[in-house]
């Protein structure tokens, strides 16, 4: 199926914060939207609008399951004696435009050894986004290494790049900007200021398989792109991870440090161990499941997409609702989850969690987003470790504190919502209910604010 590519009218949010205000009034059914402003909340005892099901998640292919048993019989279950890893190795990279691709456990260990084999260690820093997994911070913390935030641009819900800059000191040596719900980040303004400091880069592409920055696949953008095919990602393995990169010795050196410090590739053979290492190997079973996975990636991908861009254009007409805008550059975005801001001022100052219970009844999954995950204990108790109080001076750890104000990260963290991906495998009709739910919640707001 022909890739969807964004288009000027269609990344452009007309619901700016005064839009909403001047907006408040208007009847829905004035700009197309059906009126439910005479039905009852399925929250107050109406009823509710979408009454069907949604999509299951993930999708088992029964053909491979002759393959794995055979696998299975043959006793050869790790990669050190079987080829399935390897061939899942060459496809994945075929398929993401890399030349070269390093399976591993999970997501986070390809942090883990992508930030090692570039040479982050103990008492570096490394900017990183505040909107993202907590695996993105641990693998960080894995190296004692210290996570530096670059502020959330509000819009995109994606690092800024033009926040980087000052975040940078003399400890600094790398930046992970993470592609959050598979929206491309802004990699040229990010790589622009890597090159000028000699930074390395790691792109966090753990949510964004086969997303798009200029035309080009995420994960190939930067010196090493990370990937994560737990269960509920778009290629599914139940756990299993990948390192995308070029460059045949940093290649040859992650799978080596993935592989408990074995030389690897054109190393030179030597005897013993030439790197400290660790296990992170993805297993036989794992390689067998994605590849059947693979098939249907591209596929998914474009429904999901089609039917995100269709809720883009409905969704905008409800004050109070703003679609995520695709950061400079970005040409197709993968939707892991489907996110979206909503300015509470517009349903009356009806709380987030209000909202969010009065359309679930109504039939229709929805989640909050991330949260202000730079206050988490995880940072505190670091830092008070005897390890980091070792690293890092008090001076230093303060000027940290003072610095995790992160304006443009608490209004995210306040605003946004998201539908799961797979509700976007769901027909038209579906997305209609899901727009029509929050039509129905936004007409009824008095009533809702009054319960």
């Amino acid at each position: 199926m022909k890739t969807r590519k964004f288009t000027r009218r269609e990344v452009i949010v007309t619901a700016s914060a005064g839009a909403v205000g001047s907006m408040i009034n208007w009847p829905l059914s004035s700009i197309g939207s059906p009126s439910f402003a005479k039905e009852k909340l399925a929250l107050l005892g109406g009823e509710k609008v979408h009454k069907g099901t949604w999509p299951d998640w993930p999708v088992w292919d029964q053909t491979v399951e002759k393959e794995i048993v055979d696998m299975f019989r043959t006793g050869r279950w790790w990669r050190g004696t079987g080829e399935h890893v390897e061939v899942f190795e060459k496809k994945y990279a075929e398929m993401m435009g890399a030349r070269r691709c390093l399976a591993t456990a999970s997501g986070t260990t390809a942090l883990i050894t992508a930030l090692e084999v570039l040479g982050v260690d103990a008492g570096d820093e490394v900017l990183v986004s505040p909107y993202t997994f907590i695996a993105t911070y641990n693998s960080i913390f894995f190296h004692k290494a210290l996570p530096v935030f670059v502020d959330t641009d509000p819009e995109t819900f994606l690092m800024d790049p033009s926040k980087i800059e000052a975040k940078i000191t003399d400890r600094t040596v790398a930046i992970l900007p993470v592609h959050i719900y598979g929206m491309p980040v802004d990699m040229d303004g990010v790589n622009k200021v890597a090159k000028a400091h000699n930074l390395k880069v790691v792109e966090d592409a753990c949510q964004a398989w086969l997303a798009e920055y200029r035309g080009k696949k995420t994960g190939t953008l930067a010196d090493l792109g990370c990937f994560s095919f737990q269960n509920s990602k778009h290629i599914p393995g139940g756990e299993g991870g990948a390192i995308l990169g070029n460059d045949d010795d940093i290649m040859d050196k992650a799978n080596s440090i993935h592989n408990c410090g074995r030389p690897y590739g054109k190393m030179k053979p030597v005897q013993g161990y030439p790197y400290r290492g660790g296990n992170f190997r993805m297993q036989q079973s794992q390689a067998l499941i994605l590849m059947s996975q693979m098939k249907r990636a591209q596929k998914d991908n474009d429904i999901r997409l089609d039917n995100a861009l269709y809720l883009d254009k409905k969704l905008k007409e409800i004050p109070g609702i703003i679609p995520v805008k695709p950061a400079n550059g970005a040409t197709r975005a993968v939707y892991h989850l489907y996110p979206f801001r909503y300015k509470k001022e517009a349903f009356n100052n009806i709380p987030k969690e209000k909202f969010m219970k009065a359309v679930a009844a109504e039939g229709v999954p929805i989640t909050g987003g991330y949260g202000k995950q730079n206050k988490d204990l995880l940072f505190e108790e670091a830092f008070n470790s005897r390890g980091y109080k070792r690293l890092f001076s008090e001076e230093r750890l303060k000027k940290w504190r003072d610095e995790n104000n992160l304006p443009g990260n608490d209004q995210v963290c306040d605003e946004v919502l998201s539908f799961y991906q797979s509700i976007l495998l769901g027909s038209k009709a579906d997305m209609d209910d899901i727009v029509n739910a929050i039509t129905k919640v936004y007409e009824n707001r008095n009533e809702l604010a009054k319960s």
